[in-house]
């Protein structure tokens, strides 16, 4: 096959695998929706230019949308089905594994946890109208997991803000003893800061002390950090294919047609041009924290509460969080859609 005619058939594949992605999150959201009553419809649905679509958090607390807690065992199935339709099988284990942590994290805490602590408090929301080529957007959100999608004429999609965190984020006790849900994040990080030469890792620990957090917290819009760490440009061979694998790991919580398309955007934009940055110690227990941070995309670690075990880790895309740059040039295109 002649080389020109390569580019215009990836595309081709690329639309394809799209609009099957489209097909199937509308497909799933429909049938959540059509087993509600009109009581909890009403509590999942939102207009796509609500406010509420914005309002994201990881914290536990009180959110909008329906929970768990209040679907029947048949809706929940829906519920789970509309999460894998979204996320990789990888990204579902960890989800549902994260969700299952509430358990842990409560027998823990004891009589102090009682109250907050509950694997059913996740909301499912639903943002606008759910159609294969259709404009709109849903939410699964509770303590420690936020997945927020976008999906723009069924074929453009936005996956960010994407959060997921774990307390205990290594299962010290019990019949679980040993689950670690978000290793990969962990040691991935650590095997790339170990592997720089003292002269590199000047450069990329910018701090010796790791913030309390991760810096941009729950923010609705996220600007680019300040410059801090080695770019992948600085990096050897090894390293630089080191910090793809720690970015995929990140973006492959996605399913894959929708992770192709991130990946993309990254890649075009420039590996070149992605940082890594360090704060903390380097090893297994230290407090510690991370940043990746590409023109497109930034990436925080951090894991410095409860003795080192409790990370919060988060996925942030600088113009397309909530789908906000696919939106607006959606809206300049076809007026009408306002």
């Amino acid at each position: 096959m002649k080389p020109l005619l390569l580019v215009p058939l990836l595309f081709i594949a690329t639309f394809c695998r799209a609009h099957v992605a489209g097909e199937e999150m509308a497909a799933a959201a429909n049938k959540f929706l059509e087993a509600l009553t009109p009581e909890q419809r009403a509590k999942t649905t939102f207009e796509l230019k609500s406010d509420e679509r914005h309002n994201w958090h990881f914290i536990p607390k009180v959110r909008q949308g329906l929970t768990l807690k209040d679907m029947t065992p048949a809706q929940r199935a829906n519920a789970h089905a509309l999460l894998r339709a979204g996320l990789s099988a990888h990204g579902y284990e960890k989800a549902t594994n994260i969700i299952s942590l509430e358990g842990i994290l409560k027998e823990i805490e004891g009589p102090r946890g009682a109250m907050v602590r509950d694997n059913e408090l996740y909301y499912f929301s639903i943002f606008g109208k759910p159609e294969p080529s259709g404009t709109w957007g849903w939410r699964v959100e509770g303590h420690h997991f936020s997945q927020n999608f976008t999906i723009v004429k069924g074929e453009l999609f936005s996956g960010t803000p994407s959060f997921m965190g774990t307390n205990p984020a290594e299962v010290r006790q019990g019949p679980r003893k040993g689950l670690r849900v978000l290793a990969d994040d962990e040691d991935l990080g650590r095997a790339l800061v170990k592997s720089f030469d003292d002269g590199q890792r000047k450069t990329v620990v910018f701090e010796e002390k790791a913030p309390a957090d991760i810096i941009t917290a729950a923010k609705r819009k996220v600007m680019p950090l300040e410059t801090a760490g080695l770019p992948s440009s600085k990096m050897t061979k090894e390293q630089s294919a080191q910090l793809q694998k720690l970015v995929k790991a990140y973006v492959n919580r996605l399913r894959g047609d929708v992770a192709e398309m991130d990946l993309k955007r990254i890649e075009k934009a420039g590996w070149d041009k992605v940082y890594f940055a360090w704060a903390g110690g380097t090893e297994k227990g230290d407090p510690h924290y991370y940043r990746v941070q590409g023109p497109t995309f930034l990436i925080e670690y951090d894991n410095t509460q409860n003795n080192a075990n409790h990370v919060h880790a988060v996925w942030r895309d600088f113009d397309n969080d909530f789908g906000e740059d696919l939106l607006r040039k959606h809206y300049q295109e076809t007026p009408h859609a306002k």
